[in-house]
């Protein structure tokens, strides 16, 4: 009986990722937020005798599904961002956002959560940073309202404005769309030291006994080893994709499927290497889209990964809904929920309000620098999702941390609470933010 009923997940999830796009376009509403009431309906049914979708339960699958997810949303969100990254100091001056948001907005916001966890909750101190931890990134798979839609080309730069451009005109144009973007690309890679200190703090005792690895290895080695990895990987398959001869050049050949090897190769050699692995998928998703740029192929490689993302998100948020109405949010307290709350209406809003704050404001010569408005919006959008449950299921799985049933109730809780607030609120905010700016160039 368990196979039937997930071949019924399956094709449910394939059938709403066909209607739902365009039913929810331009309107109040996201599809996730359809998924998870679409889920929580399943969960109603008369399930068979033994199968219970509690995640705890089955936790080695959740942490590979969502794995599987997350490599897809991160290679999608590498290959949409059309803003370089080389070694040229300007190029790295133009995603400051992104470094405010990933250095100084995300530690800030799990040493919040931290201490919330701990005071409020009465977590142990390990528990406290393990949920900090997997609430801290922003997340790469729901955004999709807020993130920008793709990898633009030369031919449509062309097509826009009927004249001649150079590859290096191609770069973002919303710097709001471009910060949450990148923010989810980078961030899921930088939880992981923190995962990994809560981890510590449950194995090996207080941070005198290991703080010096933490930071040395976890924090810095382990995000060098990544970042090489994935450029290595990403050079390799742009040699393949557009540098080899023609007759064997995968861009001419046209078929697009090399961007379904391109994470699980860029994961594979960050892992084995002892790298981030996360980071390692990234980084080769932009190293891949650096070469090239203005080739139509980056197009059919977006298209591909973004169904293969939509696929597995889709399966996630139904499975994740019908869990809630069968228990998953039995051990959740008044105070877990009032964290929840509090992250995504107050620590997140205020820990980005105040990491993208410029002394010099807009007159300072940054296209980086964001205005108010612009600067509300990046901050109140800080998705919680996928990301979230996988960091949960890693650490509960291989680590016996206690009141891990609390914890999963405050995570799902937070994340249901994000794509209800989050998605309800996307279409219209953006799209007014996006008028306005209009107006102010016409």
């Amino acid at each position: 009986m368990v196979i039937p009923v997930v071949y019924l997940i399956v094709g449910v999830a394939l059938l709403l990722g066909v209607l739902l796009p365009a039913f929810t376009t331009g309107r109040a509403i996201s599809a996730p937020v359809i998924l998870v009431a679409v889920g929580a309906l399943v969960g109603l049914l008369p399930f068979p005798a033994g199968l219970s979708l509690d995640p705890d339960e089955h936790a080695a699958l959740t942490e590979h599904l969502t794995e599987t997810t997350i490599l897809m949303a991160l290679t999608g969100v590498g290959l949409a961002l059309d803003r370089p990254l080389t070694r040229v100091r300007l190029t790295w001056r133009r995603w400051g956002t992104t470094w405010r948001l990933l250095f100084i907005a995300m530690p800030l916001a799990i040493v919040v959560t931290a201490l919330l966890g701990w005071w409020l909750l009465g977590l142990i101190p390990a528990a406290a940073v393990l949920l900090a931890s997997v609430l801290s990134p922003t997340d790469p798979v729901l955004a999709a309202e807020v993130q920008v839609e793709g990898p633009t080309t030369l031919s449509e730069t062309d097509a826009d404005d009927g004249e001649g451009f150079a590859e290096a005109d191609i770069d973002e144009k919303d710097e709001v769309r471009f910060a949450l973007t990148s923010e989810a690309g980078l961030n899921d890679g930088a939880a992981f030291p923190f995962v990994y200190a809560s981890i510590f703090l449950l194995t090996m005792g207080s941070v005198g006994h290991w703080w010096v690895r933490w930071i040395g290895w976890e924090v810095v080695g382990k995000t060098v080893v990544g970042i090489a990895a994935g450029w290595a990987v990403g050079r390799l398959l742009s040699l393949v994709a557009f540098r080899i001869r023609e007759s064997v050049q995968i861009s001419r050949i046209g078929d697009p499927l090399l961007i379904v090897a391109a994470p699980l190769i860029a994961y594979g050699v960050g892992e084995l290497v002892h790298g981030w692995g996360f980071l390692s998928v990234f980084v080769s998703a932009i190293t891949l889209r650096s070469c090239d740029r203005s080739n139509e192929y980056h197009h059919a490689m977006h298209g591909v990964i973004e169904r293969l993302e939509r696929l597995f998100t889709l399966v996630v948020l139904l499975l994740l809904g019908a869990a809630l109405t069968n228990g998953l949010l039995t051990s959740l307290t008044w105070q877990g929920a009032v964290l929840a709350i509090l992250l995504i209406f107050v620590i997140r809003p205020a820990t980005a309000w105040i990491a993208l704050w410029h002394p010099r404001g807009q007159d300072f010569d940054d296209d980086s620098v964001l205005g108010p408005r612009e600067r509300l919006v990046t901050a109140f959008f800080g998705v919680r999702g996928v990301g979230s449950i996988y960091y949960l299921a890693y650490a509960t799985g291989h680590h016996g941390f206690p009141d891990a049933e609390g914890l999963w109730s405050i995570v799902a809780f937070t994340i249901v609470l994000s794509v209800v607030v989050h998605g309800v609120s996307a279409s219209p905010v953006i799209g007014r933010l996006e008028r306005r700016r209009e107006a102010v160039l016409a």
